[in-house]
């Protein structure tokens, strides 16, 4: 029950951070750009970390990469240190984006913290950050050692 209990007010979030968005005049962003465009976003990272990071294929992260390049949020660029690869840039639509997820974000963030109060919020948002953390360095014990 504990991934429910995660997945519910996340999802909420995920909806309302769309839904803003849109009614912000983003409203060519579709659900899936939303797992690219999530913190800490796609700036400076290489298509295969994202990738990595979203547990998506790269041919999945391409795909959504070339849309979000035709929108004109991004644009790839080649890697000043290894010419081999691509570099993700934003554009200036893309870093609008950026101040506008933080608007719809603290908006949430204080509507919840009204509804639980202040004290519990914050114990609540502590206790996410210990979990975040814990699973982060799980993570970090099981991956493999880069060479």
């Amino acid at each position: 029950m504990l991934g429910a209990l995660l997945r519910v007010p996340a999802d909420e979030v995920h909806r309302r951070i769309l839904e803003g968005l849109h009614a912000q005049g983003f409203d060519d962003l579709q659900p899936a750009h939303m797992a690219l465009l999530q913190w800490p976003g796609p700036q400076g990272r290489r298509p295969s970390d994202l990738a990595a990071h979203t547990g998506m294929s790269r041919q999945a992260v391409n795909y959504l990469l070339r849309q979000l390049e035709d929108l004109g949020y991004l644009a790839r660029r080649d890697d000043t240190d290894d010419r081999r690869a691509r570099r993700i840039e934003l554009t200036e639509r893309g870093r609008a984006l950026v101040p506008a997820v933080r608007r719809i974000v603290r908006d949430i963030e204080q509507e919840w913290a009204r509804e639980l109060g202040p004290d519990e919020f914050e114990q609540l948002r502590d206790l996410l950050e210990r979990l975040r953390d814990i699973v982060q360095d799980s993570d970090a014990r099981r991956a493999p050692a880069r060479r």
